[in-house]
């Protein structure tokens, strides 16, 4: 009576595992994939030998006739190694299509073997193939979603760090402080900017805050909206706003559009809204005798 396919993958495993993880790395190599750019061969050939390792106990473990679900606990090892191993190539630039390949470049020295062992018994010869292509398959999709998951995370928090480096808050006096603004400001910037800025006029117990949007290249009624809420924010915090930075064409669009500035400070320039908080908190700026 024939093996069962399980039975002939963990054999299969088990007499040369050694020379399967050699010639899933030379099949790496002939793919492109192996990245020797990015990893050592002692570091790539680690990575296989530990996953190589889970993915057998996997199969002795997990797949029941010609059964599995990934999802099952016996395939912990695997999925706790694959995210080890994820997020080490995502961190070093692997692409999800070069990770996909990674893990599908098992399929050969695998069907080798079986191919090798079962030459003269061609129907369990297919059916030993389907279930490794099956559990090489899975495994290569989980592989992307963890891959892909891994990116997300990594893609966002860059992302806060964007915010937080282009949201400064700066101290230029006792209790006068800037925020200047820069390029786009939507929603998700102006939740970020409003936190930062009310944060700190709390920590710093500032009497004026400076909003400068010099460098804010278009003001619609959406960016206008952004900035008279985080003004009216500046105020119940017990500070006073000045909007600085409206050139002409900013005032006419915003005309045009019929904004309504209300009782918020603007002025055309950060100096001059520098001289004005000075003089809100008792500081007057004059020039020198003799310059």
């Amino acid at each position: 009576m024939p093996q069962s396919a399980t039975a002939n993958i963990l054999t299969v495993l088990d007499t040369d595992f050694k020379g399967i993880i050699e010639e899933w790395l030379g099949t790496q190599v002939k793919e492109g994939v192996k990245r020797s750019d990015l990893f050592s061969d002692a570091e790539s050939r680690n990575q296989n030998r530990e996953l190589l390792k889970a993915f057998s106990k996997g199969v002795r473990d997990g797949v029941t006739g010609e059964d599995f679900d990934f999802d099952d606990n016996q395939w912990d090892d695997l999925r706790a190694v694959l995210a080890d191993v994820s997020r080490e190539r995502v961190n070093r630039g692997v692409t999800p299509t070069e990770m996909a390949t990674f893990v599908l470049a098992l399929k050969t020295p695998l069907f080798k073997r079986l191919e090798a062992m079962l030459d003269s018994d061609h129907g369990v010869l297919i059916r030993d193939v389907m279930l490794v292509t099956r559990l090489v398959d899975a495994f290569a999709i989980y592989t992307n979603e963890i891959f892909i998951l891994e990116r997300e995370q990594i893609i966002d928090r860059q992302r806060q760090e964007m915010l937080e480096l282009s949201t400064p808050v700066v101290e230029l006096w006792d209790r006068v402080l800037t925020l200047p603004l820069i390029g786009t400001l939507d929603s998700a910037r102006a939740q970020e900017v409003m936190e930062n800025l009310l944060q700190t006029i709390l920590e710093r117990q500032a009497e004026v805050v400076i909003m400068d949007i010099t460098g804010v290249g278009t003001v619609d009624t959406q960016v206008a909206q952004h900035l008279l809420r985080a003004a009216a924010a500046v105020r119940l915090m017990g500070a006073e706003c000045i909007i600085s930075g409206i050139s002409p064409m900013i005032a006419q669009t915003m005309v045009q559009l019929g904004i309504d500035v209300g009782t918020v400070s603007t002025r055309s320039s950060i100096r001059t809204a520098l001289s004005d908080a000075l003089l809100t908190v008792g500081y007057v700026i004059k020039k020198t005798e003799g310059q």
